[in-house]
């Protein structure tokens, strides 16, 4: 067998081109990879946000063999982070054997201490041995059948939510970046409401443009305004939904649920196999929104390496000394959030 040998492509590197085809090959052929590592999520995020990154390439000869994208997030604010991959649930260590996947670990934990970078967040599924891990949140999953069967799993209740908006003036649309002002408008209110610096509009944009025949948006518009939006990612057997929101005032009369039924229609209609209604905290609203759907909860497990004395990195809005700015936050102007917001948004993970 030949050696194993692992390359580390920067963004300045000038040769990590001519490895792009094999490299989403392996992506695209490996049930652990995700889109997330595809070469092109690391090239819009830099992009983007100007995040230099590290792509971890483990070749046997000139078989690759194991890959691993890093991104590196430095702010005064936040700190210095290489993590795999922020803004995104999944990420971490591809490779075919546990060997492989520990040369990757140790040539990542070399790079941390070259850059001086005091953490490495890895966003995976499972435990990685000698490392600190958080499992605070889950990702729900729903295994999908038919149409019909999945209506009559819901309960008359639920199917009851669902049915009433339609007595209102609502419809459902698809599409691409013809809806992203739509979009945009629903998603970057309600973050605001929620109290979260939101991301700029070139950032779904370019997801768009990028991954262009594995992602679409969902608009829902009642007397043609915008009231449920969201941004679906299809890739292999499973389509995933990472960002969602309806506007608050219009959920009592059920537009969410609304929302999700018509997504989940044309998700099976297009043939996965599975949707991944994205990370939610245990017996959280959320949480218990997804489960009633049927979805189940599948562990995340994030695991870190970390340098003497440091401790697993708190940016969310879980950490007690946001609460203040959170709050502050919820009662910005709409125009000033959005403004302000992308600033911020860039460096939280």
């Amino acid at each position: 067998m030949a050696e194993l040998n692992i390359k580390v492509f920067s963004n300045d590197s000038r040769d990590f081109s001519q490895y792009r085809e094999a490299i989403s090959t392996f992506v695209k052929s490996n049930t652990a990879a995700k889109i997330y590592h595809l070469p092109e999520c690391c090239e819009l995020l830099k992009n983007e946000f100007g995040h230099d990154y590290y792509y971890f390439v483990a070749f046997q000869g000139l078989e690759i063999v194991g890959i691993l994208p890093l991104v590196r997030q430095k702010s005064s604010l936040f700190g210095d982070h290489l993590i795999s991959i922020p803004f995104f649930n999944y990420g971490g260590i591809v490779a075919l054997t546990p060997e492989i996947e520990h040369q990757l670990e140790i040539s990542t934990i070399q790079l941390a201490k070259q850059l001086e970078i005091p953490d490495v967040e890895f966003r995976e599924l499972l435990h990685r041995k000698g490392m600190q891990s958080s499992e605070h949140k889950v990702t729900m999953l729903l295994e999908l059948q038919d149409e019909n069967t999945l209506w009559q799993s819901l309960g008359s209740k639920v199917r009851a939510q669902i049915k009433r908006p339609t007595q209102l003036n609502i419809e459902s649309k698809i599409g691409k970046a013809e809806l992203l002002d739509d979009f945009y408008y629903v998603f970057s209110r309600n973050m605001r409401d929620l109290g979260t610096p939101v991301y700029q509009k070139s950032f779904f944009q370019a997801i768009i443009t990028n991954f262009d025949k594995h992602v679409y948006l969902h608009v829902v518009a009642i007397s043609g305004k915008p009231v449920g939006a969201a941004l679906i990612l299809g890739f292999k057997d499973t389509a995933e939904i990472p960002w969602a929101s309806t506007l608050r005032e219009y959920n009592k009369y059920g537009t969410n649920m609304f929302m999700y039924w018509e997504v989940l229609k044309n998700v099976i209609n297009n043939n996965y196999r599975y949707f991944d209604f994205g990370r939610s905290s245990i017996d959280s609203s959320t949480y218990r929104f997804k489960k009633q759907w049927g979805a189940q909860p599948v562990q995340l497990v994030w695991n870190y390496w970390l340098a003497p004395g440091h401790g697993i990195p708190a940016n969310n809005p879980a950490n007690k000394k946001y609460l203040l700015a959170i709050k502050i936050w919820q009662n910005l102007p709409l125009w000033f959030a959005n403004w302000l917001g992308p600033k911020l948004a860039r460096n939280l993970p």
